[in-house]
């Protein structure tokens, strides 16, 4: 199976994304073609894969989401989740959402491996018949 992958990576939290970044990559068939693209945060991340959607397989979006002290951390989680649900049924394409959100930056960093689970799911539907 060679596929074409986009990596949408939010580097907002950038320890926490290269590890998402790693997890992921380390995950997908190694004659796989990927090409990544870093945008600044998770909410860019929709709008990015949208613009792709018919260069590419599957797609595999991954970032951070930190909960402060305002509902700012809901209004995003919420969004961009909703939003990558709605492109892939839309699209009939896999997207697997490594978007972590987490409740402080000890969670995030023991979460740093959900990329791959991300990839994998990708992989599970595209091998789909």
């Amino acid at each position: 199976m060679i596929k074409n992958f986009l990596i949408v990576n939010a580097n907002y939290y950038n320890e926490i994304s290269a590890g998402l970044l790693k997890s992921a990559m380390n995950s997908l068939p190694s004659k796989a073609k990927i090409k990544i693209i870093n945008v600044p945060g998770v909410f860019e991340i929709p709008v990015t894969i949208s613009k792709h959607l018919k260069k590419f397989d599957g797609f595999i979006a991954l970032g951070c989401v930190i909960k402060g002290q305002t509902p700012h951390f809901d209004f995003i989680s919420q969004a961009s989740t909703n939003a990558l649900m709605k492109l892939s049924i839309d699209s009939k394409k896999p997207i697997g959402n490594g978007i972590i959100t987490c409740l402080s930056m000890k969670q995030a960093q023991a979460r740093k491996k959900k990329g791959a689970e991300a990839a994998e799911a990708v992989i599970s539907v595209l091998l789909q018949k």
